[in-house]
């Protein structure tokens, strides 16, 4: 088709259960010389195909799988002006020092996966609430740029970007009225800043569900209710407070907040939706979400476990529902299938036999894409500082300028910012040097208005502050 690229599609294979054919994996990513608006266009025509696809192939009780990543909405918010998709607002802590927690029902591979991710020994084990304390751990980001960099440099020192991981105790239905380990569970939840929301999509005899039977998209439900009906109980009385004193009492200054409490009470009670799914909330209103912390605030990624059979050969039967129910409860979200079994295979190889592995299986670990999503979904980016004495990754919030990013090294360089020379890492690679990026007019002075980007390798200049008199 004119203007779409895709990977070359493997010939249609047979599904072992019901022998019928099975459609195989369809990449799409229309040129980046498309309009936005034909992009887009493509997007839509290819969606309302896999649509119909699904309907079809129910009627006629016929197998289709689908790449998850296919429905990937990323590349829609590339648009500019009037036409670009509006990115979710920034709602929650401020730092950087951020925390994403692994949430989901008990025994659908939590503290498997935390184990695989960290490289560490949680226990895991085949009963509800093996885990009931959170166990914590920082997950380096896998980036070649930094590998580059530290190949390029052979610095002393190596420090790359980290994301903080949290493994949380299963949650169960009606957890928000203390079932299970109810509320210490949720105070868990709230010390997150985002959630990898964790689902099981494989049967196993061996391992018990608290729920009897396999069934994702209404153990997705269950979490969701769970995180919503705990916000409801956490907005009545403080509704009830500003009301006896913003009303009743008629402390004015109190009332716009009064109101902003009013519309989240209207969607998240009346409307039976999460905070994060509203993407217009103002400036006023976040600073009120800001300062509760709402649990369905927190940014979501949906990981599906599958089983290592399932997951090489790119087919489960729950996907396409999985998918169906995200767009609809949760427009916008990424769905990340991977396998715990796999996964915990693969770290028990050397790095030759991984690999040899996965070239033989035609697979691979989806640990790095988790770890970057993570990473994104909590609104985080960084710059590098790259010399032979030290290549570090400096984490920073998206939209950081360039003396706030400076602040990050030492407060002296924020206070005594002069401005910061930045070269793209790109620009680096490709000329092979400093002194060349700089002889090909790419090496740039940002002043104190310059947005750090990611990956922007960076050299501040700063006036040091005057040291204090001794008396």
């Amino acid at each position: 088709m004119a203007g779409v690229s895709s990977r070359p599609m493997r010939e249609p294979t047979t599904d072992r259960n019901t022998k019928n054919p099975a459609v195989n994996h369809l990449f799409v990513q229309p040129p980046a010389r498309l309009s936005y608006k034909t992009r887009f266009g493509v997007f839509s025509f290819f969606k309302c195909i896999q649509l119909f696809l699904c309907i079809l192939t129910r009627r006629l009780n016929v197998s289709f799988h689908c790449r998850i990543e296919f429905f990937n909405t990323s590349v829609l918010q590339e648009g500019k002006g009037a036409d670009a998709l509006k990115p979710p607002p920034l709602i929650g802590r401020f730092g950087t020092s951020l925390k994403i927690g692994i949430v989901g029902l008990p025994n659908v591979g939590k503290s498997t996966f935390f184990n695989v991710l960290t490289k560490s020994q949680a226990a895991a084990e085949n009963f509800p609430f093996c885990t009931i304390d959170p166990n914590e751990s920082r997950v380096p980001i896998p980036d070649e740029r930094y590998d580059f960099l530290c190949q390029f440099h052979k610095p002393a020192s190596k420090i790359p970007a980290f994301l903080n991981v949290v493994d949380i105790a299963g949650l169960v239905k009606g957890a928000h009225a203390g079932q299970g380990l109810g509320n210490a569970f949720l105070s868990h939840i709230n010390a997150c800043d985002g959630i990898f929301h964790m689902t099981r999509a494989f049967d196993d005899e061996d391992i018990i569900h608290v729920e009897g039977t396999v069934d994702p998209v209404r153990d997705m439900e269950i979490i969701h209710e769970e995180l919503r009906l705990k916000d409801e109980e956490m907005i009545s009385p403080i509704i009830d407070k500003l009301e006896k004193t913003a009303i009743r009492g008629g402390d004015k200054k109190l009332k716009p907040e009064y109101d902003i409490m009013c519309k989240i009470k209207s969607w998240v009670v009346d409307e039976k939706k999460h905070i994060r799914y509203y993407h217009d909330w103002n400036d006023k209103e976040i600073e009120v979400l800001n300062k509760y912390l709402f649990l369905t605030s927190k940014p979501m990624i949906y990981l599906v476990n599958l089983s290592e059979k399932d997951y090489i050969r790119r087919k489960n039967k729950w996907l396409v529902k999985i998918k169906e129910w995200v767009d609809s409860h949760d427009p916008g979200a990424l769905v990340i299938p991977f396998s715990g079994g796999l996964e915990s295979l693969l770290q028990d190889k050397s790095e030759e036999e991984r690999q040899k592995y996965c070239t033989e299986h035609k697979t691979q670990s989806a640990l790095s894409k988790i770890i970057k999503a993570g990473y994104a979904a909590l609104q985080l980016e960084y710059f590098f500082t790259a010399g032979p004495d030290e290549v570090r990754a400096w984490t920073i919030r998206k939209g950081t300028k360039a003396p706030q990013a400076a602040g990050k090294i030492h407060t002296d360089f924020e206070r005594g910012f002069i401005m910061a020379e930045v070269m793209k890492f790109q620009d680096f690679k490709e000329e092979g040097s400093e002194s060349a990026v700089k002889a090909a007019g790419k090496y740039r002075q940002q002043g104190r208005n310059y947005i750090v980007e990611d990956g922007d390798i960076i050299f501040f200049k700063f006036n040091a502050p005057n040291a204090p008199k001794k008396k």
